[in-house]
């Protein structure tokens, strides 16, 4: 006896068609599988045994073979519970697998009752793309599998409602497709920060073009504040991001429960102990790191000079590409990673270096050994240094009311909108991703910026990087001030974003 039913697999953060073969013959009880299984697929023999018999069907006394094609790739999670068990009972003609090609995921209990799993999302979406009409999942993995789109879904709460519906003796409704609510919570906003109104124009410039930004300053000065409060000003997801980010956290497990679509931009700010891996990826199977589910949100490092310096280096190159690429034994996976990178740190050590008060303690030695952390070449990725200065008494006693980010947030999407009709349909989302034929269209200088980005490189010792990354800042803010052109003073403002002075030696 023999059968054969489809499932789906998960690579990276895509999803792949999976066979699922079940051949059972006489000769000595055993149940193999085959087709490059992991542990939890292997474990899967125990749990669809105890979920056979506790449904209230026999399970066959005899040899049983599973095959998972395609048999080179390998297959891991608990997904694969639900096509076992089925694959075991088609064979043995207690259902019948349905005529229009479906697919079947989910984990099982040992009662019989479908557990959620991980990545639906994804491979809903290559379920559709392969032609399925119908897709079987757990229950509550439902409303996620119904943003793939016009597949059709079906909610499985347990074996024996399953069978009954294989059965024609049950119908199981559909899924409707998930309706996204009103969001209703409200973010961190710039209406609770007094002050610093320079370093409020940096962000609202980084938020208008997706640049890079660092901020410097003494401890209490706002700088983890003000950057947790950058989210509130940029511009809403379209739906095609919101689905981008959405299968990222849904591979990792980490969708909220009460809505199985990520409306707002992520948000990550990891602490600085974390390794390379669990920045960039990896895993004997390789799965995202912190700067994948940063995609279309902002990656926030937090006390920069204290993390491992091998950590760091390794986002140089998501950084310029946008996406990174994890090898592996068992295969290699490629991730997106184009976040908006934004970094706190202090002067020195002791955190006061340069205040008009002497409480800097450091020696100057001390004070390069601790900025030598930061290399060059990340330094050079960053599009904007801003120095974030410790406020006095009476700038905190001030009662004008600070312009909150609702305001802010009307004129960075007035900026982005004119990004959006300038790139049109090409790769390019944002300012702050040109390459080198949109850098020559949209960014040349007349003479006298020319003249003036002259004198800035050779004064501060500017790198080839640097001259394209201030060009695309003072397009951002020209932007912002309404002009088509680069103008002197939108350059000089660039321009003053990069000429921050390390006190390297």
């Amino acid at each position: 006896m023999i059968s054969r039913l489809d499932s789906m697999g998960l690579s990276g953060i895509s999803g792949y068609p999976v066979s699922v073969e079940c051949f059972i013959s006489s000769g000595l009880p055993a149940f193999d599988i085959v087709g490059l299984p992991d542990a939890a697929v292997k474990e899967a023999r125990e749990r669809v045994r105890a979920a056979i018999k506790n449904s209230g069907f026999k399970f066959p006394v005899s040899r049983i073979t599973l095959n998972l094609a395609p048999a080179n790739t390998k297959k891991s999670g608990t997904l694969y519970d639900l096509p076992i068990l089925l694959g075991i009972l088609a064979a043995t003609e207690v259902c019948r697998i349905p005529k229009e090609p479906s697919a079947f995921l989910g984990e099982l209990s040992l009662e019989g009752k479908l557990r959620p799993v991980n990545g639906v999302l994804p491979m809903a979406i290559a379920a559709q793309k392969a032609g399925f009409q119908t897709l079987y999942v757990p229950a509550a993995n439902a409303k996620e599998a119904t943003l793939a789109g016009e597949i059709k879904v079906i909610p499985v709460v347990e074996v024996r409602q399953l069978i009954a519906h294989l059965r024609g003796e049950l119908e199981i409704a559909p899924e409707s497709h998930w309706i996204p609510q009103e969001d209703t919570e409200n973010l961190p906003d710039f209406a609770d920060v007094k002050g610093q109104e320079n370093v409020k124009r940096a962000l609202e410039i980084a938020a208008a073009g997706s640049h890079n930004v660092l901020l410097v300053g003494p401890p209490g000065s706002g700088k983890s504040m003000l950057a947790k409060r950058l989210p509130s000003i940029l511009p809403d997801m379209t739906r095609e991001e919101a689905l981008e980010v959405t299968q990222i956290h849904s591979v990792m497990g980490l969708l909220p429960p009460e809505s199985p679509l990520i409306r707002r931009r992520p948000f990550r700010s990891p602490h600085h102990t974390i390794s390379a891996a669990g920045l960039t990826g990896g895993g004997t199977i390789p799965h995202p790191g912190e700067i994948s589910l940063a995609h279309k949100g902002v990656l926030f490092l937090d006390e920069l000079p204290e993390f491992r310096k091998e950590t760091l280096e390794v986002m140089r190159q998501p950084l310029e590409d946008g996406v990174v690429t994890i090898s592996r034994a068992s295969g290699a996976a490629t991730f997106p990673s184009q976040f908006q990178l934004v970094c706190a740190m202090n002067p020195c050590r002791c955190g006061w270096y340069g205040d008009p008060t002497g409480r800097c303690v450091c020696t100057q030695a001390s004070v390069n050994q601790y900025l030598s952390r930061i290399s060059g070449p990340l330094l050079d990725r960053i599009d904007i240094i801003v120095q974030v200065p410790a406020l006095n008494f009476d700038e905190l006693r001030r009662h004008a009311a600070p312009e909150p980010s609702s305001a802010i947030k009307k004129r960075v999407e007035a900026a982005r909108s004119v990004q959006r009709e300038r790139f049109g349909h090409s790769r390019c989302h944002s300012n702050a991703n040109m390459q080198t034929p949109e850098l020559r269209r949209y960014c040349e200088l007349d003479e006298a910026c020319a003249t003036l980005m002259r004198q800035a490189f050779d004064a501060l010792g500017l790198t080839a990087r640097s001259y394209d990354r201030i060009r695309k800042v003072a397009r951002t803010i020209a932007d912002l001030d309404g002009s088509a052109e680069i103008q002197p003073q939108h350059l000089a403002e660039a321009i003053q974003y990069r000429s921050y002075q390390f006190t390297q030696v």
